[in-house]
């Protein structure tokens, strides 16, 4: 999440740490934010003075400050879909999309996938645990692992 801290830094001149930043995204961070917003406030270290100071942001900032990575999620999606033999895309519209990972967490991210793919999109029910289930299903079978990233 180093782009909060980007944009904290040119906005409210605050650098943050990439731990408050995560807080962030998982308080108040969403890409379809609506009114009222909500807010959130954030401790950091000026920039200008070096002094310690409090600020409130609010969703409506978060999502502006997530914009650009949001958007590229989007396209890497929708060219992976592109690129999809036909046997897959056709498993991809009757099951959809299923999102793991920290990123799944976004709020609304799910919904906004859907809203620009038009295929049905679902987030796991631990999406964490899946990264870790995946990353040690993937040691257990290195081999296998090792072929693919070959091909890749």
């Amino acid at each position: 999440m180093k782009l909060f801290v980007i944009i904290l830094k040119g906005k409210y001149s605050l650098l943050i740490g990439e731990a408050t930043a995560e807080q962030i995204k998982i308080a108040i961070g969403n890409v379809l934010p609506e009114e009222p917003y909500e807010t959130m406030e954030i401790k950091g270290r000026d920039l200008v003075t070096g002094i310690p100071k409090t600020i409130t942001i609010n969703s409506k900032e978060i999502q502006e400050a997530i914009k650009e990575p949001v958007d590229l999620i989007l396209q890497a999606i929708k060219q992976v879909l592109e690129e999809t033999p036909p046997e897959l895309a056709a498993d991809i519209v009757d099951r959809g999309i299923v999102l793991s990972g920290g990123g799944a967490l976004l709020r609304n991210l799910d919904k906004l996938i859907a809203k620009e793919t038009g295929l049905e999109v679902k987030v796991t029910e631990n999406p964490l645990f899946c990264v870790a289930l995946g990353a040690g299903k993937a040691l257990d079978e290195i081999d296998i692992f090792k072929e693919v990233m070959a091909e890749v």
